[in-house]
């Protein structure tokens, strides 16, 4: 297909997005693809030499070989480790850099992950902080040298945010950082790519029309996750030790979760959210978060005590004025004995058995620590996700359909399309409002619901926490994603919460777990969603796939969340210890 003049999509704002020559959307992808290939290129010593064959599922230690071992010592460090060797001189910003271009150059072959490259840019810049390290002998801010690489549609000044649409491919150049960037770079962090995320954002999985699928390293026959994939793929391969990423209905989470990585979703106005490209600005009846994707549960603080320590509320005036508070973190106010409640099964889609395992790991865990452990009541779990799915789509539908009148549905997208309620027509004003109450009066019965645990525990209070799945299965192969229920409820509820990972699922060590002594299941699927994904468990399909949790607290307690982590996590090293 190739457009008119009269074609070219629709921009944001009331702005004409001028497709380029208005040529067609292949000449567009090839063309952006060739611009990001001819950058990485410039730098042939850190391109792979050949391609891995495609039989090859698992390319998640390819790297090794092509690494100097200072340079694997560097990418194993997780950002807090960076952070500090960089202040003790025992790296230079430099070196740091250079080896996580090199490792994003070879994670890109691998698994699709990069959008836009500037890795002269990040080279000069790290240049600079060591010559301000040398002449001065202090650091330039808490994140000194730290590289860190940032989703697609997040504006980085300078490069394109076409965030999957072929519209916005070439006519997208920020002319503005976001509010999180301006402070990375306050902070002295070194940006140096931009990463994948799915067509129209609003997808569980990576692909779209401007630069193709995104595969997850670990087996490339499976997703990395959405709409942060491009995130997951290049964490989980070292090419980066700290990533941003956005989340509205799980796409921080999810593919944390699918990668073995830590991800948080804070509350809405907690963390800089101001500066992002994306269908729907202006809509607030569901508003999504920017997060962190990283290698370990410190590094989330980090992140989250970097943002806050500049203030961003005078600069985004949504945000609310709460300073972060890191001894919370640290273990401050935080019970020696807390009580956690487990949802096991959320009463739509029943969890494949590797996620009901680490479930039942992680309880037992906790009750060796000292802690208690009661079963979460799921609650309008399908409810919900009805309603979230009408907040999603005001308007019917009609921008996402716009952007895309020259730009083929993805299946994912096509997915996601069907879904929109009201026979595809936008709700009215007074049909809004009343979504909204409808929205409200569920956080209420959430909050009602927490606060009546308080009679099911010994400790005098509700449950400090709630670990649930964050998806009903291990990363599904491509195009099959169907339930989000286990995270968008938490952003319908406006809770905070944080993935974790457990184990590995490896097809061969396989055997199912036993539950029946926690909670009983269904044994006959309650509905065709439940059905599909029951019809998707295979052992051998999910080999090598990571499996992980979540765990959510009460808003706005997203100090308390992590405190909670670390309590979760040292049970886990404790028990695998």
């Amino acid at each position: 297909m190739v457009f008119r003049t009269d074609d070219c999509g629709k921009g944001r704002q009331g702005v004409s997005a001028r497709v380029v020559d208005c040529i067609s959307w292949p000449e567009i992808r090839a063309r952006k693809i060739r611009d990001r290939d001819a950058l990485l290129g410039r730098n042939a010593q850190w391109c792979l030499k050949e391609d891995v064959p495609e039989h090859i599922k698992d390319v998640s230690q390819v790297l090794q070989a092509h690494l100097t071992e200072r340079e694997k010592e560097i990418v194993h460090c997780d950002a807090t480790s960076l952070v500090e060797r960089l202040a003790s001189r025992r790296y230079t910003a430099t070196e740091v850099i250079k080896a996580h271009c090199h490792v994003a150059t070879i994670s890109q072959a691998l698994t699709n992950c990069l959008t836009e490259v500037f890795f002269d840019d990040a080279i000069a810049r790290a240049a600079e902080l060591d010559r301000h390290m040398d002449e001065t002998g202090q650091v330039s801010g808490p994140l000194h040298g730290l590289p860190v690489s940032i989703k697609d549609h997040i504006n980085v000044k300078g490069h394109d945010t076409s965030t999957g649409y072929i519209a916005w491919a070439y006519n997208t150049v920020a002319t503005k950082d976001a509010v999180t960037v301006e402070i990375l770079r306050k902070a002295g962090a070194v940006l140096y790519v931009k990463t994948a995320n799915p067509q129209t954002l609003l997808s569980l999985e990576t692909n779209n029309n401007v630069f193709g699928r995104t595969v997850n390293p670990y087996n490339r026959t499976l997703t990395p996750g959405g709409s942060s994939g491009g995130e997951s793929a290049l964490i989980a391969l070292h090419g980066s030790p700290l990533g941003l990423g956005t989340d509205i209905g799980g796409s921080i989470r999810v593919p944390a979760a699918y990668m073995g990585l830590y991800g948080f979703k804070a509350s809405v106005a907690r963390i800089p959210h101001a500066g992002l490209r994306g269908p729907h600005d202006g809509m607030e009846a569901i508003i999504g978060v920017l997060g962190p994707l990283a290698r370990s549960a410190r590094d989330l603080a980090l992140f989250c005590r970097t943002m806050l320590q500049y203030e961003p509320w005078l600069i985004e005036p949504p945000l609310l004025e709460i300073p972060w508070k890191q001894t919370v973190v640290d273990g401050a106010d935080i019970p020696q004995r807390l009580c956690f409640a487990i949802l096991w099964d959320d009463g739509v889609v029943k969890p494949h058995p590797p996620i009901l395992d680490a479930l039942q790991r992680t309880k037992r865990a906790l009750l060796a620590a000292g802690h208690e452990v009661i079963n979460w009541v799921p609650l309008d779990h399908q409810a919900a996700w009805d309603l979230i799915v009408k907040l999603y789509f005001l308007d019917g539908g009609e921008e996402y359909r716009e952007l895309q009148i020259n730009d083929p549905m993805v299946p994912q997208t096509e997915w996601i399309l069907n879904q929109v309620p009201n026979g595809g027509k936008p709700f009215t004003v007074r049909e809004t409002f009343r979504l909204n109450v409808e929205r409200e009066t569920f956080r209420c019965r959430v909050a009602a619901h927490w606060n009546g645990t308080k009679s099911q525990t010994t400790t005098g209070r509700h449950v400090d926490a709630v670990i649930s799945p964050a998806a009903a299965t291990l990363a599904p192969p491509h195009d099959t994603t169907r339930w989000w229920g286990y995270t968008s409820y938490w952003n319908l509820a406006d809770y905070p919460a944080a993935v974790y990972p457990v184990a590995h699922h490896r097809a061969s060590q396989y055997s199912p777990p036993d539950v029946s002594a926690d909670i009983t299941l269904p044994q006959v699927p309650r509905n065709d969603v439940e059905r599909f994904v029951n019809s998707q468990w295979d052992p051998e399909i999910y080999d090598n796939a990571p499996v992980s949790l979540q765990i959510i607290g009460r808003r706005l307690n997203e100090e308390k969340v992590l405190g909670m982590l670390n309590v979760v996590d040292r049970a886990l090293n404790n028990v695998h210890n």
